[in-house]
């Protein structure tokens, strides 16, 4: 846990006298380029997909205010770093090159003989 730097603040949004004065929102940051639990693979796949969501020290930021309490949010930000980390975790499968098989060939070739029929047909003849 000493890789993820929990702060916690005020909530936006409705909530009577109690949003001015409790800090429930939970804001998670998470630095995965120094990050050593995770294999290199999995780090390397999480930094390419996720680039974009990197803040210009590098890290993770997600928040939560969903539900009125500090550890209900904490246990919300650690649920979406897990699904973002699970997202990359699996490799992604090698596309296997395949062919067209004769059928689909000739039905292509089909429609294609069709369509010039047709448009041969409704060009004028000077005869």
């Amino acid at each position: 846990m000493e890789e993820i730097e929990l702060s916690f603040v005020r909530s936006s949004g409705p909530g009577g006298q109690n949003v001015n004065k409790v800090n429930s929102k939970a804001q998670l940051r998470w630095y995965p380029r120094a990050n050593t639990s995770l294999p290199p693979d999995v780090r390397d796949r999480f930094l390419a997909r996720y680039a974009t969501t990197l803040t210009v020290e590098g890290a993770v930021v997600l928040s939560s205010q969903q539900h009125r309490d500090q550890p209900s949010n904490t246990a919300d930000c650690l649920e979406k770093l897990r699904a973002m980390i699970a997202a990359v975790a699996l490799p992604p499968r090698r596309r296997k090159k395949t062919r067209p098989g004769r059928g689909a060939i000739e039905r292509r070739l089909e429609r294609k003989r069709a369509t010039s029929d047709r448009k041969r047909d409704r060009r004028r003849s000077y005869d």
